[in-house]
């Protein structure tokens, strides 16, 4: 009777354990669908600067991405770009250079690095939720004569991240996104829309009056394994298309779920290419 009444306290004790640990793992938030990408919803209480980071398992904070890059023509001709600083306008205050031309203002890399918190964007937008990501422009030196700061959106639903775009890159803007959509299998397909005002035209690619609508379709294509500065990696495979009244647009992008996107290669809307892949990658210890 004894040993009875003993198994049957063990037993309690292991549902009483069990179901406080599934009480403690409750999601803190809901997903809710807000201009086709899911996003965290949280109670009104919950002021924490870090909720929309906490749950993230690739875009972690502190997490830093190294990428490289180039900017081929569309005679396919190699070409970087220079900052200048004698401008009167900071978005235009650049310069492709030739490989042969390369100096000190050159931009060799872009820095990815997820921050803590949500400034500087809950300055300007007190609902801002997405995870804060810094991009620092690199010269062969390893100086950062600009930054920038933007956003990644990441859950169990998606991850979706604004791309580099300031000076040079801010051609990106026309192009699909990053973007990966649960399931993260073979033949997964969405869609998803984005108005761009003429802020974003440049002479050096295209100009145009009033505001366009890209309509992008994202396609899960395959799995495949390539070659990083990181190692040999099995990566998603996403191929996307945007389009508008401009004209078309294209990404293939490598998602591997520990280090992001991993390889992009835009197709630019004036056939110039983009190209950058993950060459180093770092995490707080």
């Amino acid at each position: 009777m004894k040993t009875t009444m003993l198994v049957l306290f063990v037993l309690l004790l292991s549902l009483a354990s069990c179901k406080t640990e599934l009480k403690e793992t409750k999601k803190k938030y809901e997903l809710i669908l807000e201009d086709g990408i899911m996003v965290e919803k949280f109670d009104s209480t919950n002021v924490n600067q870090n909720r929309f980071t906490e749950n993230n398992t690739t875009f972690t904070e502190g997490a830093a991405f190294t990428y490289t890059f180039e900017h081929l023509t569309s005679t396919q001709d190699t070409v970087y770009f220079t900052w200048l600083e004698d401008t009167n306008d900071y978005r235009f205050a650049w310069k492709f250079v030739p490989v042969d031309s390369l100096d000190e203002n050159t931009i060799k890399q872009v820095k990815i690095t997820v921050k803590p918190g949500l400034e500087p964007m809950i300055t300007h937008i007190p609902d801002y939720n997405q995870t804060i990501i810094q991009y620092d422009y690199l010269t062969e030196t390893g100086k950062a004569p600009f930054v920038g700061s933007s956003g990644v959106i990441e859950n169990e639903a998606n991850i979706w991240m604004h791309p580099p775009r300031d000076k040079y890159f801010r051609i990106l803007e026309l192009n699909p996104f990053p973007f990966i959509k649960a399931p993260y299998e073979i033949g997964t397909t969405w869609d998803w829309t984005l108005t761009i005002g003429s802020g974003w035209a440049d002479e050096r690619w295209h100009v145009w009056e009033g505001q366009i609508e890209n309509q992008y379709v994202y396609t899960i294509t395959e799995k495949k394994k390539i070659k990083t500065g990181v190692g040999q990696l099995e990566c998603f495979v996403i191929e996307s298309v945007a389009t508008s009244r401009i004209g078309q647009t294209k990404l293939i992008s490598f998602f591997h779920p520990e280090y992001g996107f991993v390889r992009l290669e835009y197709t630019n809307i004036d056939g110039s290419k983009t190209n950058l892949e993950l060459s180093e990658y770092a995490t707080v210890q």
